[in-house]
C-alpha cells in the first residue's frame, strides 16, 4: 500500500521493462516474463488510483518492438488484445478511463476494435486516466504533429503566431499533460524514444527491480525520489513562488 504521507505526482509514465531477464532468471521462456507482467500491470493501475494519481502512461509496445522475433511480437499482440478485454470491467470499477496512444497501421483489425471498445467503455471514468502507449514512439508523435500541422494549411500570420502550447495542439494527443514523473525499471537509464515532448521537465527515476516485481513499495519508493527532488523549471531557488 502507498503511504499516506507521499503526495503522488499528477502525471506518471512507466517504461515497463525486464520481462525477459525476470523469465531468464527462472530459466522460462520470454513470454513467461510478458505473462507475469501483466500482473504487475494490475498492481500499478490499482495503486496510482489509490495514490490519486491523474494521468498514467504506460510504454506497452513501441515502434521499434516490431524488430523483435516474430513469434514474440504475436505473443505480445495476443496478450494485449485479451488484457483488453480483461481489463474493462476492472477499469470500470476503479474509476478509470483508458485511451490508447500510438499508430493503428500495423495493428490488426480486431485488436483495433478491442482498443475502441475498451476506449468506449471507460469513457466515463472520473478517478484517472490511463494512457497505454500500443504501437509509439516519440518520434512517430512528432512526426503526427508536423503533419497535422500541414495539413492544416495555415496562413503565414497564424504561423508567426504559433508558440510551443498552440504547436502542442497537433500532437496525438494534444491533451496529455507534461509528465511529472518517468520511472524505467530493470536498471536501464535511458528514455528510448518514449514521450518526448511530454517529458521535457519529468523527474527520472531509474530502479533494479523487474517489471514483474513492481509494486505498491516501489510505486511508493519513486514517489518518495520525486518529492525528494527540487523542481525549478529553469528558475533559481529564490525565485520559486
Amino acid at each position: 500500500m502507498v503511504g499516506d504521507a507521499v503526495i503522488a505526482p499528477s502525471h506518471v509514465a512507466i517504461i515497463m521493462d525486464g520481462n525477459g531477464r525476470w523469465a531468464k532468471a527462472r530459466k522460462r521462456p520470454r513470454v513467461f516474463g510478458h505473462r507475469a507482467g501483466r500482473d504487475a500491470v494490475d498492481r500499478s493501475i490499482e495503486a496510482c488510483v489509490e495514490a490519486g494519481v491523474n494521468t498514467l502512461t504506460l510504454f506497452a509496445f513501441s515502434t521499434e518492438n516490431w524488430r523483435r522475433p516474430a513469434s514474440e511480437v504475436s505473443v505480445l499482440m495476443e496478450l494485449m488484445g485479451k488484457a483488453l478485454r480483461e481489463y474493462v470491467p476492472k477499469l470500470i470499477d476503479h474509476g478509470v478511463a483508458l485511451e490508447v496512444l500510438g499508430a493503428r497501421e500495423g495493428l490488426s483489425q480486431t485488436l483495433c476494435a478491442q482498443i475502441d471498445a475498451a476506449e468506449e467503455k471507460t469513457a466515463q471514468g472520473q478517478k484517472m486516466r490511463l494512457v497505454l502507449a500500443l504501437n509509439y514512439s516519440g518520434h512517430w508523435a512528432l512526426h503526427q504533429a508536423a503533419v497535422n500541422l500541414a495539413q492544416a494549411r495555415l496562413d503565414d500570420q497564424t504561423l508567426g503566431e504559433l508558440d510551443e502550447a498552440a504547436f502542442a495542439a497537433y500532437l496525438p494527443k494534444p491533451h496529455l499533460p507534461p509528465v511529472d514523473l518517468l520511472i524505467r525499471t530493470s536498471g536501464e537509464q535511458r528514455i528510448s524514444n518514449f514521450l518526448l515532448w511530454e517529458l521535457a521537465y519529468a523527474e527520472l527515476y531509474f530502479t533494479d527491480t523487474l517489471w514483474p516485481d513492481f509494486d505498491a513499495q516501489t510505486l511508493h519508493d519513486a514517489f518518495a525520489a520525486y518529492h525528494a527532488r527540487e523542481r525549478r523549471f529553469g528558475c533559481l531557488p529564490q525565485q520559486e513562488n
